[in-house]
């Protein structure tokens, strides 16, 4: 396929993450030949959309790349006859995130744009869209890869993989990119000599085996990771030492996300300090987008900042673009990504969302079998899987019950009442974005 071009969709093109997309499309193109790249959004983006459009364009003319931009709200000119679309939206904008995390810790419980009962509220109003977009891609370009970065990316690719009318599904995440990097950083070496058998769920991840140059080098790593300095994060999560006897004794590397799991009371304690100061996650990531958007409008400015950093989507672009190029020239590449099972993890059913290890094919991605998960994570995994499922059944039917139902049985949400009053509130604060629900049993 090299060399034929290609045309990229990018719905949710007025993101702050696309320069990072670009910067990593500029490095590859060369090997694909002439590229299109639509960056699309709604009327509301349109402005950020055009500031974002404008640097996009500058970085291309500065690299000299063959590379077209173009600026649309119309999301099917944007999708006609496109060979990879790229979904990164946030329906509701950050306000929406920031009530996600806010109503919650009113409640007394952590509130997070993709775990617990603020996952669940961004996956009810996320899906629809998705969904839609969806049968779009299969009408205007049947053919075309849809690769999905919408957080709760885990829920969102489950929802393609179940509900979907395309089904050429790939769902991407910075998470195994970076935890790759970290350990090579630790280690001192290239991130290219370190392979880490991935398996588990988005977000909850895990490292079964680590190898240095071919060699395991698991149980070292394990214990190098029991020293405080040592052990890995994200921007958007605290982080909190594990104890190193657990770190040890779980025999897995985790991701930054499991002190979510195991870590609860200290992080919803850190979280309540931030809800009382004004300083919650969401907050945050509104004031580094402002900042953001007015470096953006520099006309001197023709390259990523590296004050994008701070927004948290480190490694999307080599996550997502090495994905584009293994597909496009065959490289049967091993990239982590989110796919339907196909038996690769025993006891998740075939058809579900999984985070493993897949050989990247001109005919997609082919999961790896990984057959049972320890014990020792195993019933966190499957807990999960749970969760989401009837949690894209809520979405897709607009089912009150199946809502109430996935939000009581996500481990961070304590008791049925809990549930039912975080619940309420959220439908009520986000009801323009949840006509399905409020058109069918409410």
């Amino acid at each position: 396929m090299a060399n034929q071009g290609m045309k990229i969709a990018v719905i949710g093109g007025g993101s702050s993450y696309t320069p990072e997309l670009i910067e990593g499309l500029i490095q590859r193109h060369h090997n694909w030949g002439p590229l299109e790249v639509w960056l699309m959004d709604i009327e509301k983006g349109r402005e950020k959309l055009e500031i974002v459009g404008d640097l996009a364009k500058r970085m291309v003319a500065k690299a000299n790349g063959t590379i077209q931009i173009h600026l649309t709200c119309d999301r099917r000119e944007a999708l006609a006859g496109a060979d990879f679309v790229i979904i990164q939206i946030r329906v509701g904008l950050l306000e929406a995130r920031i009530k996600d995390e806010c109503i919650p810790l009113k409640h007394g419980i952590i509130g997070q744009e993709t775990n617990g009962a603020g996952g669940l509220m961004k996956g009810l109003r996320t899906i629809p869209v998705v969904l839609d977009i969806a049968d779009e891609v299969q009408e205007l370009c049947p053919d075309a890869w849809l690769i999905n970065f919408t957080n709760p990316a885990g829920m969102v690719t489950e929802a393609l993989l179940c509900y979907g009318s395309h089904h050429k599904v790939v769902g991407v995440c910075n998470v195994p990119v970076h935890m790759t990097a970290t350990v090579a950083d630790m280690l001192g070496v290239d991130k290219e000599r370190i392979h880490i058998h991935f398996a588990g769920l988005n977000h909850l991840v895990h490292g079964l085996n680590i190898f240095l140059d071919g060699e395991e080098i698991t149980e070292d790593l394990l214990q190098r990771l029991t020293d405080p300095d040592q052990q890995m994060t994200l921007r958007n999560i605290d982080p909190l030492p594990w104890q190193p006897e657990f770190i040890t004794s779980m025999g897995v590397l985790l991701c930054p996300y499991h002190r979510y799991y195991y870590k609860t009371k200290e992080i919803l304690e850190e979280e309540l300090v931030q809800f009382q100061s004004g300083t919650t996650r969401g907050k945050v990531v509104k004031e580094v987008e402002e900042e953001l958007f007015s470096l953006y409008q520099n006309p001197d400015l023709n390259e990523k900042p590296s004050q994008l950093e701070k927004r948290g989507g480190a490694y999307y672009s080599d996550a997502a673009c090495q994905l584009i190029d293994s597909i496009f020239c065959n490289r049967q590449t091993i990239q982590t990504l989110n796919v339907q099972n196909n038996g690769a993890i025993a006891g998740i059913p075939y058809r579900s969302a999984v985070e493993v290890n897949c050989v990247v094919t001109k005919n997609g991605p082919k999961p790896l079998a990984v057959g049972e998960l320890p014990v020792e994570i195993n019933g966190l995994v499957q807990q999960i899987k749970s969760f989401e499922r009837v949690a894209v059944e809520a979405a897709v039917t607009g089912s009150y019950e199946k809502a109430l139902l996935a939000m009581t049985i996500h481990p961070l949400v304590p008791s049925d009442q809990t549930a039912k009053r975080v619940l309420d509130e959220l439908l009520e604060a986000h009801h323009e974005y949840l006509p399905h629900f409020f058109s069918s049993q409410r």
